[in-house]
């Protein structure tokens, strides 16, 4: 179980993601532990009151717990975690609020300490805090028998295709699995010793380089996007330098968006546009299940919750008229009849208790699985939209280096004006594709 964690303050815009159902299928508050507040928005502000009698700025500590992708993990697993992070961490007594969310199959938790000690107004110190949850997060990985990440092993033996927020967000855009993106660049960059084969091997791949403004070198994709050589190819620029030489060869990033522009054909374009939509269809429709899946989970849950609340209603209304009243009712007081009768009360209300809880982890293990067969078949059309992105790439390449070495193409004035109005139309019809295929991140 992955364990991270920050101290923060904003109590209110922390409390509304916590409860985001928009991002989330289900969202649970599962406990409000040592507020007046039976809520997470008014908890979390009575912590944020509190910490005005002092000087600390961040006076919530907020840890989520992420258990590995292909293990249920109950609920008793997660209650564990916290209380052990809890004592780990100096936390122990302190308010506490516990958020379950569920999302693509999967559940995790958000815990939400606040640091604010109120007898003495001054906050608890978390030193080393990240070393520590690592630590309990190796703990928990050997304790229940599941597959250790890399990194959790050690740090240097951590995934080394790891993308900053940048660089994400532009493979994003791309639409191609930043994994394969950067491992594709250090690929051409590990076979090939010198310029014009790091070249040749780029443009294998659909890639052109081009003079970057402060960059040094870059390569362009098809699209005209540009990525940081020495970034992707995970060496440093004086190494691009050395192997490339003197960059003033090459042309501008504009230069060479242009060149990709005028060389891009309109057919491969259309096909481009044509898988966008495909897969724009199927992520509708895997949407549409989606949200009638979470409506009609959520509508079970309601009727699990009135369920449960009539027969607890029910069942307290049986405990109470096992107590005898009047003289009957002193006169068991007198025998220790009545402490007999509250102590087989309380053992039933606990049962109880416990029946509708099991009750209810029964119904979320079934809707995760249910949820997880879903996700499966989002993965799957994930998969082919990069591989068929992937391939339109490779294409366009080829084409370009048709076009580099072809002959100069005859001017349209001497091209029959009929097939000359042809094509013009459908190039009007067609457009040039800039549509991105949908995100299948449901």
């Amino acid at each position: 179980m992955i364990l991270k964690a920050s101290e923060r303050g904003n109590a209110a815009e922390l409390a509304r993601h916590l409860m985001n159902t928009r991002d989330n299928d289900h969202v649970t508050l599962h406990e409000i532990r040592g507020f007046l507040s039976g809520d997470l928005a008014g908890a979390l502000m009575e912590a944020d009151a509190i910490s005005q009698g002092t000087r600390c700025k961040n006076f919530l500590f907020s840890l989520s717990l992420n258990p590995p992708e292909k293990e249920s993990v109950s609920l008793e697993v997660f209650e564990v975690a916290v209380e052990m992070a809890e004592q780990r961490l100096g936390l122990d007594g302190q308010p506490r609020a516990i958020v379950f969310h569920e999302k693509e199959g999967r559940r995790h938790a958000h815990a939400v300490w606040s640091r604010i000690d109120a007898e003495t107004m001054t906050a608890r110190n978390l030193p080393f805090y990240k070393q520590r949850l690592t630590e309990l997060s190796r703990e928990l990985y050997l304790e229940h028998g599941w597959e250790m990440p890399r990194g959790l092993l050690d740090r240097a033996l951590r995934n080394p295709l790891n993308f900053s927020r940048e660089e994400w967000q532009q493979a994003k855009r791309a639409q191609i699995d930043p994994r394969l993106l950067k491992a594709g660049f250090q690929d051409c960059w590990k076979r090939s010793d010198n310029a014009d084969a790091l070249q040749a091997a780029l443009e294998e791949k659909g890639y052109f380089l081009a003079r970057g403004d402060r960059r040094g070198v870059v390569a362009l994709d098809w699209r005209g996007e540009a990525y940081a050589l020495s970034r992707y190819c995970g060496v440093k620029a004086k190494d691009v330098a050395v192997r490339m030489g003197d960059a003033a060869h090459l042309p501008s990033v504009a230069e060479r968006q242009r060149w990709l522009a005028q060389r891009m054909a309109g057919k491969l374009a259309g096909w481009a546009r044509d898988e966008a939509a495909r897969h724009e269809k199927q992520a509708l429709a895997v949407k549409f299940q989606r949200e009638q899946m979470v409506q009609r989970q959520r509508a079970l849950r309601r009727e699990q919750d009135m369920v449960q609340a009539q027969r607890q209603e029910a069942e307290q209304r049986r405990r109470a008229a096992r107590v005898p009243k009047g003289v009957r009712g002193v006169w068991g007081w007198v025998t220790g009849q009545n402490r007999k009768i509250k102590i087989q009360n309380e053992l039933d209300a606990q049962r109880a208790q416990e029946r509708d809880r099991t009750e209810r982890e029964s119904m979320i293990q079934k809707q995760l699985a249910e949820r997880r067969q879903l996700q499966g078949r989002v993965k799957a059309a994930r998969a082919q939209q990069n591989e068929a992105m992937q391939e339109l790439t490779r294409d366009v390449a080829h084409y370009v280096r048709l076009g580099r070495d072809a002959p100069s193409v005859p001017s349209p004035a001497k091209e029959p004006k009929r097939a000359r109005t042809r094509k013009d139309g459908r190039e009007r019809e067609r457009g040039a594709w800039r549509g991105d295929a949908p995100d299948f991140d449901l």
